[in-house]
C-alpha cells in the first residue's frame, strides 16, 4: 500500500480499488506510481515508510519526507566564523561625521565601543583614531549554531603545553646542577637532593606547579581504587554491585532438567513459559520472559497494535507507528463506545426478560459465613486438624488487670449513683486498689438503698414488739433497730436529701401563682433600687436579719429571679425588627 496517501477514510468501493491497483503495481502489470518531483515509488515499499506524517502530508504519493533535505552545507563548515580582530585598512586621519565620538571608528557608536573611554575623544581631538573593524554576516546552520567550540583556535592552546614544557627544562635543569655540585660521594646526600628536586622535601620545591612524577605517583595511588571492569566495587566496604550475570548465577535452562518442561532457545537465550508450574510466578525466582513481557504497560501496547490491524483491514487509515497519537485517541473512544455499549444491551435485556434479582451480590455476612477451610475438634474442643479461626480483637488492650483487681474497669455498673467500676470489689474509682470481699459489703452498707431499707424496718418493729406474746424474744430481735433511733433517724434524712429528685432538679415543682406574683414584684422592685447582697445584717431583699441568722430561697422567688435576669449571653436580647418599628 505504498501509494495510500491522505488521512482521510475512504469508501468501501475507493478502498477496493486502491486494493486492485497496489496488487497490480506489485504484480508489476500496472506502472508504478510517481511523485512530484518525477520520480518512481517503488510499490514494495511499507506502508509506515511510504506514508507522511500529518505535517509533511502534501496529499499526493511521494517519498519526500524520507529523504534529506537539501540547504547549504557551507554554513555548517567550523571554518566559516568571525574573523576576530580583523581590521578593514589604515585608520583615518580626520574624524568623519558618525563615528564612534571616543576611538573615532566608523563601524560602531560611542555605547558600543570596546576602548578605554577617553579623556577628550577623537571627535574633539582628531589624534589616534582607530581603524575600522571588519563587519561580517556568518550565516550559521544547526550544527554550527550549537558548537560551544565553533571559532576556537586550538594553537592558542599550545602556548599552555610551551609554558609547562619549559617550567619542567628549568627543573631538571636545576636538579642536575644540584646533583652535579655535590663534592661528595655520600649516596645519602645524593638522594637528598633528588627527593628534593621531586619535590617531596622543602629545597627544590616549586610551590606554583607539580612535576611529572607527582602526577605519576598519584596515578599509582589511586589505582587501586578504580572500578573494574564489568562490576561496581567499593573499595572501602569492598562490596560488589552486580550490573552483569556473573558465572556463579543458576542459568534459566539448568532451573528444571525435565526435557518436557519449559522450552529453552540457545541462540536468543530465552525461555518464556515458566520451567516450574508447581511455583507461582510471584514466588518464583525466574518465571519466564513472558512474565516480565506482559507486565506493566506492554499488554495496553499489544491492544494497540492489535486494535490499530482491525482497523486497518476494515479500510480504516489506522497505523501505530505513522501516526502514534490518532491511533491512541481511535482506540480510546473504541473502548469508550464499547463499554457504552455493552451497559445499554444489558439494560435492555434486563428490561425485557428480568432478572435483575439474581445480579445482586449476596450480603457481606454470607460471603464470609462459611469457608472451604477444614478443622477438625476433639471431645473436648481442641483442634486436631486444621487451623482454628482466630477471635478478632480490638485495638484497645484487653483483659489488663491493674491494682491486684480480678475483673477489668467497667464490668459493673452501680444503679444508685449511675456510675461504673470494678465487679471485683464495687469501687467506682478507676485507679484505686482492689478491697475485695470487704469493699463489696461496705459499698452495700453505705448504699441509700440500704439506708432506706433500714429506716423502713426499724419504723416497722416496734408495733410488732408491742403486740408479741414473747417480750424476750421480740426485744432480742428490735435491739439492733432500737438502740440508736435518732441516729437512723437523722441518716434516712440525710440519704432522702442526698438523692432526692427536687435537689437533683428532676422533680415536680408546685408554685403558688399568687406567691410568684409578689416575688416577681419585689424581684423588679429590688432590680430598680440596686440592692443586693448587702452587709451582714441586711439580706438581699432589703430586710433586716439577726446576726448568724439564714434564710430559705423559695421556689416562687427563684422563679422570679429566673424570670427576671438579664441574659448577656443571649444574641437575640437586643434584636429589634426594623419592620416593626
Amino acid at each position: 500500500m505504498a501509494s495510500a496517501t491522505g488521512t482521510g477514510k475512504l469508501s468501501r468501493e475507493e478502498y477496493r480499488r486502491q486494493k486492485d491497483l497496489d496488487a497490480a503495481r506489485k504484480a508489476g502489470t500496472a506502472p508504478a506510481a510517481v511523485d512530484a518531483e518525477g520520480k518512481t515509488i517503488n510499490p514494495h515499499i511499507p506502508q509506515y515508510i511510504a506514508q507522511a506524517p500529518w505535517y509533511l502530508d502534501t496529499g499526493a504519493p511521494s517519498l519526500s519526507h524520507q529523504r534529506i533535505p537539501d540547504y547549504d552545507q557551507s554554513a555548517d563548515k567550523l571554518d566559516n566564523w568571525y574573523d576576530r580582530g580583523a581590521k578593514a585598512g589604515p585608520a583615518a586621519k580626520k574624524y568623519r561625521k558618525g563615528a564612534c565620538e571616543n576611538c573615532g571608528a566608523i563601524t560602531h557608536k560611542k555605547q558600543d565601543c570596546l576602548e578605554r573611554p577617553r579623556k577628550r575623544g577623537a571627535k574633539f581631538t582628531n589624534k589616534d583614531i582607530a581603524p575600522d573593524e571588519v563587519i561580517q554576516d556568518v550565516a550559521s546552520g544547526y550544527d554550527a549554531k550549537r558548537d560551544r567550540w565553533n571559532g576556537y583556535d586550538p594553537a592558542e592552546h599550545k602556548k599552555v603545553y610551551d609554558e609547562y614544557a619549559a617550567i619542567e627544562a628549568a627543573r631538571t635543569k636545576k636538579r642536575e646542577d644540584e646533583i652535579d655540585a655535590q663534592t661528595t660521594t655520600d649516596m645519602a646526600a645524593v638522594r637528598k637532593v633528588a627527593k628534593a628536586g621531586k619535590g617531596e622535601g622543602g629545597e627544590g620545591r616549586d610551590d606554583d606547579f607539580g612535576s611529572s612524577e607527582d602526577e605519576d605517583e598519584d596515578q599509582d595511588k589511586y589505582a587501586e581504587a578504580a572500578d573494574a571492569v564489568g562490576q561496581k566495587l567499593d573499595t572501602k566496604t569492598r562490596i560488589t554491585v552486580r550490573n552483569l550475570r556473573i558465572r556463579e548465577d543458576t542459568a534459566k535452562y539448568l532451573i528444571n532438567l525435565d526435557p518436557e518442561s519449559a522450552y529453552y532457545d540457545p541462540k536468543t537465550r530465552s525461555m518464556r513459559d515458566n520451567p516450574l508450574k508447581n511455583v507461582a510466578p510471584e514466588e518464583a525466582h525466574f518465571a519466564g520472559d513472558n512474565f516480565l513481557r506482559y507486565s506493566g504497560e506492554a499488554p495496553e501496547v499489544a491492544k494497540l497494535q492489535l486494535f490499530a490491524w482491525n482497523a486497518a483491514a476494515r479500510g480504516n487509515d489506522v497505523h501505530v507507528n505513522a501516526n502514534p497519537t490518532q491511533g491512541q485517541l481511535l482506540h480510546s473512544q473504541y473502548e469508550y463506545k464499547k463499554e457504552e455499549l455493552k451497559d445499554t444491551n444489558k439494560v435492555s435485556i434486563l428490561a425485557k426478560y428480568g432478572g435483575e434479582e439474581y445480579l445482586q451480590k449476596a450480603p457481606k455476612e454470607l460471603l464470609q459465613g462459611q469457608t472451604e477451610e477444614y478443622v477438625e475438634f476433639s471431645r473436648t474442643g481442641q483442634v486436631i486438624k486444621g487451623k482454628e479461626r482466630a477471635m478478632v480483637r480490638s485495638k484497645y488492650p484487653e483483659d489488663v488487670y491493674i491494682n491486684n483487681h480480678t475483673a477489668v474497669w467497667g464490668s459493673w455498673y452501680d444503679i444508685s449513683s449511675s456510675q461504673w467500676g470494678f465487679a471485683c470489689c464495687h469501687s467506682l474509682v478507676h485507679l484505686s486498689y482492689c478491697t475485695g470481699s470487704a469493699g463489696i459489703e461496705a459499698s452495700q452498707a453505705s448504699s441509700a438503698k440500704n439506708l432506706l431499707a433500714i429506716s423502713s424496718s426499724s419504723s416497722t418493729a416496734a408495733p410488732s414488739s408491742s403486740s408479741t406474746s414473747h417480750p424476750e424474744s421480740s426485744s432480742s430481735l428490735t435491739t439492733p433497730s432500737t438502740n440508736h433511733p435518732e441516729s437512723l433517724d437523722d441518716r434516712t434524712r440525710k440519704a432522702e436529701a442526698l438523692f432526692s429528685k427536687r435537689r437533683l432538679g428532676e422533680g415536680e415543682v408546685k408554685i403558688d401563682e399568687s406567691r410568684l406574683a409578689d416575688a416577681i414584684r419585689e424581684e423588679r422592685d429590688r432590680k430598680r433600687k440596686g440592692k443586693g447582697m448587702d452587709r451582714e445584717g441586711d439580706d438581699e431583699r432589703g430586710g433586716k436579719r439577726k446576726k448568724g441568722e439564714k434564710f430559705e430561697v423559695t421556689e416562687e422567688e427563684l422563679e422570679a429571679y429566673r424570670m427576671n435576669r438579664r441574659m448577656m449571653e443571649d444574641p437575640m436580647a437586643n434584636y429589634v425588627d426594623q419592620d416593626d418599628v
